[in-house]
């Protein structure tokens, strides 16, 4: 096997992050400090971002039969950086004050973002299993980072126990598949299921334990459960990051999946797609109306933004504009969670991590917290998908995907969730302005707009808002990131 020189710059993103990785490790082994690590993992994620513009114009490469670079890979990888960067940024004020060692934190983070760059171009389903796997481990460890918080330690037992299980039926499943076809490329999957190989039942039974690893990991109904408990008693950028970078990358390679091997062309293989985007709508929503904790509100209304996701997952016949829905979705899915999370984490501190997950730590926040009241609002916004703002370009893109291929019931699924989503939504707005609950509210800092993370969240807030004016920049790019099928 020859690796050649295009190949290597194709794959410039995933070197340069694993090499983040090592020196990280070895700097963490040498001398432990703070500030240095974490400038560290930051400078080596901002390289690898910078790289996918020399990987994006490589013209698209297959490196060995596991992984493919092109533009769709290109896409999400950037995705899933940004998630780790804005992680990491939002990490920096929350670790100082934390009793424990910090430097693996960034550690973590960088194999997560790692995993996520492999996931977005895997090509095979050897390398979803890698990808996934090596996403999924840092996350047990970050989600329990703050240990000595029993919700914490919980988030990490729960998470680690059931993601378990679930990479048990995701392994049965490739070896299910395997057995049926003998063949692992999404490619020689796509040759092998022609005519009756698609209603086999050792076929279907291997897909349809794929669908519930994935299921797991994407929070969709029924492998949700998990989900608002991990939320909650993870550490608010830990949290981040589960909603976003994990997500977009685990969605990024099934669509590729589902894109490329016929599978959803089975009638029943595609009535279970659809009914897990129905209930996933439905459920997330519903049991978002009763949490007073914001960040098992957010937990829930994520098993909602996947159950929209798979409506144009269940779609995917119509490749294009399933393509172009997934990632000006996901696009907006990321910088609106990323604001909301990075709200939670500048109210947050190590030791204070469930004060401010009551939805009654930001009553009356406006009055002396206006800027960041205005931003959180604005996220808020954004993920219920009111006008003028990105999520509305990302819900007006699920409805027009569902229409487009004649799913009307799930189209109607997805206005009625929209609803529905509106009430909660709209509860933590009202809540920013009501009058402050007296002299011992939560706070921030009086500087949080001159910190890193506080940057973040004001960039988040602006491209939310300018995409949601103008989407047209986000839309091009979007198209340009089409997979090479």
């Amino acid at each position: 096997m020859t690796i050649t020189t295009e190949q290597l710059i194709a794959l410039l993103p995933l070197l340069i992050t694993g090499l983040t990785v090592v020196v990280v490790m070895l700097s963490i082994a040498w001398r432990r400090n703070h500030f240095v690590n974490a400038t560290l993992t930051v400078i080596g994620l901002n390289i690898a971002l910078v790289s996918l513009w020399f990987s994006g114009h490589s013209g698209g490469a297959d490196v060995t039969s596991l992984l493919r670079v092109d533009g769709y890979s290109v896409f999400y990888s950037a995705l899933v950086i940004l998630s780790g960067l804005a992680t990491c940024t939002f990490a920096y004020p929350w670790l100082k004050s934390f009793k424990d060692h910090c430097d693996e934190f960034y550690l973590l983070v960088a194999i997560a973002v790692l995993g996520g760059i492999v996931l977005a171009s895997a090509d095979h389903l050897a390398s979803l299993f890698i990808g996934v796997e090596l996403l999924s481990l840092p996350l047990f460890g970050l989600a329990g980072y703050a240990f000595r918080h029993k919700g914490s330690l919980e988030a990490a037992i729960k998470y680690t126990l059931l993601s378990a299980a679930a990479s048990s039926f995701l392994l049965f499943g490739i070896a299910l598949v395997y057995a049926g076809c003998g063949e692992l490329t999404f490619s020689g999957l796509s040759q092998s299921m022609t005519g009756a190989a698609l209603t086999s039942p050792l076929m279907l039974t291997g897909f349809g334990m794929i669908v519930i690893g994935v299921g797991f990991k994407l929070s969709l109904f029924p492998f949700h459960l998990w989900t608002p408990d991990v939320y909650q008693g993870a550490p608010a950028p830990v949290s981040a990051f589960l909603a976003t970078g994990s997500k977009i990358a685990i969605f990024a390679v099934v669509m590729r999946l589902f894109l490329d091997v016929p599978v959803s062309q089975s009638e029943g293989m595609r009535t279970a797609l659809a009914v897990i985007a129905f209930a996933s709508i439905l459920a997330g929503n519903l049991m978002a109306l009763s949490q007073s904790n914001i960040k098992r509100m957010l937990g829930y209304s994520s098993i909602a933004h996947m159950g929209y996701l798979m409506v144009a997952l269940t779609a995917a016949a119509s490749h294009e504009l399933s393509i172009e829905t997934a990632g000006v979705y996901l696009a907006g899915y990321l910088f609106s969670s990323l604001g909301a999370f990075g709200v939670v984490s500048l109210m947050s501190g190590a030791g204070n991590e469930d004060d401010t997950g009551s939805l009654y730590s930001y009553r009356g926040l406006f009055w002396h917290r206006p800027v960041l009241a205005g931003v959180m609002a604005m996220m808020m916004l954004s993920l219920a998908g009111i006008p003028a703002t990105l999520g509305f370009i990302g819900k007006f893109y699920v409805l027009a995907s569902g229409v487009h291929a004649g799913l009307w019931w799930l189209t109607a699924a997805v206005v009625a969730g929209s609803a529905i989503g509106l009430f909660y939504y709209l509860r933590v707005t009202v809540s920013l302005f009501l009058s402050a609950p007296g002299l011992h509210h939560r706070d921030t800092t009086n500087s949080w707009g001159y910190t890193a993370g506080g940057i973040v969240v004001l960039i988040s807030a602006v491209l939310v808002l300018l995409l949601g004016v103008y989407p047209q920049p986000l839309i091009s790019l979007v198209r340009l990131a089409q997979p090479l099928l």
